[in-house]
Parts: structure tokens; C-alpha cells; sequence
């Protein structure tokens, strides 16, 4: 290990299930696999099991993030993107896929079906004010750039 790299620990819950690996040196992301075959019907989400457990270093998280290769090539993505495990949770990792394609998309054992990215996270405490400070945004959102 670098000074760069942290560990996290991983626990198989099923005898299947790959441990999360990086497909390229210098990814962000570590691909998380399937245990399971699952048939994913057009315009419906299914969960997804991976077969394992993690417990993250203090004050990180996990998320789960979709494959863009699956997004581009069947229209699958991850539901609840960037989905967040929290360095407390203990339970099994679970992807939660969408088919947003018009065909059925089987998810085969051991298939690449998401991408797993650990941060650093920063906690805030809140202080409620009864104003905030002026900027050039302002109250602009939802679009108040335009598109060119």
C-alpha cells in the first residue's frame, strides 16, 4: 500500500461472489459483480446481490455508481445514482439496476454490474441564519444558463 491507499475490509456472504477489483490501474472505480441471474424486464428495477459485506475507514463512503458500457450499450443504469453505503452499514451490498431499454437485459453470475468509488467525506454541522451572503448566481438554477 502507498500513503494514498486505504483498506477496506470485505466479507463473501456468498461462496460465488468476486471480491470488488479495479480493471485498470489509475480507475476511480472498483467493479462490483453479480451473484445471481436475474432477467430485467423493460422499464423495471431489480435488485441485484454482489455476495459481499464491507466495513469502510472512518469518515468515507462507498458509492455505487453505474457501468457506462452497460448504460450506452442496454440502456441499464443504476437506479439511485450515486447510491451511498455509509461507513456504518454492515449488510450485504445490493445494486439497485434499471432497464431503461426496451428489451429484457439478463444479468448473468459474476457480470460487471456496477462500480464501486470510496470518498473521503466531510461533516457539517448546521447553523441556521437568517440570511445568506450575496453572489453572482444568486436564487439562478434549474436551467438559468441556457443550453449555449
Amino acid at each position: 500500500m502507498n500513503e494514498s491507499t486505504i483498506q477496506v475490509k470485505v466479507i463473501k456472504v456468498n461462496e460465488m461472489a468476486k471480491l470488488p477489483e479495479y480493471a485498470h490501474e489509475g480507475d476511480a472505480g472498483m467493479d462490483l459483480f453479480s451473484t445471481e441471474e436475474v432477467v430485467i424486464p423493460p422499464s423495471k428495477t431489480t435488485l441485484i446481490h454482489t455476495g459481499i459485506k464491507i466495513e469502510l475507514p472512518r469518515n468515507t463512503e462507498a458509492q455505487i455508481r453505474p457501468r457506462s458500457g452497460l448504460a450506452l450499450k442496454h440502456s441499464i443504469t443504476v437506479l439511485n445514482t450515486p447510491g451511498t453505503i455509509d461507513e456504518g452499514y454492515r449488510g450485504e451490498i445490493g445494486v439497485i439496476l434499471i432497464n431503461h431499454g426496451k428489451l429484457p437485459f439478463k444479468v448473468e453470475k459474476n457480470m460487471k454490474i456496477a462500480q464501486m468509488v470510496v470518498k473521503p467525506i466531510i461533516r457539517v454541522s448546521i447553523l441556521e441564519v437568517g440570511e445568506l451572503s450575496e453572489s453572482e448566481r444568486a436564487e439562478g438554477g434549474f436551467g438559468s444558463t441556457g443550453v449555449k
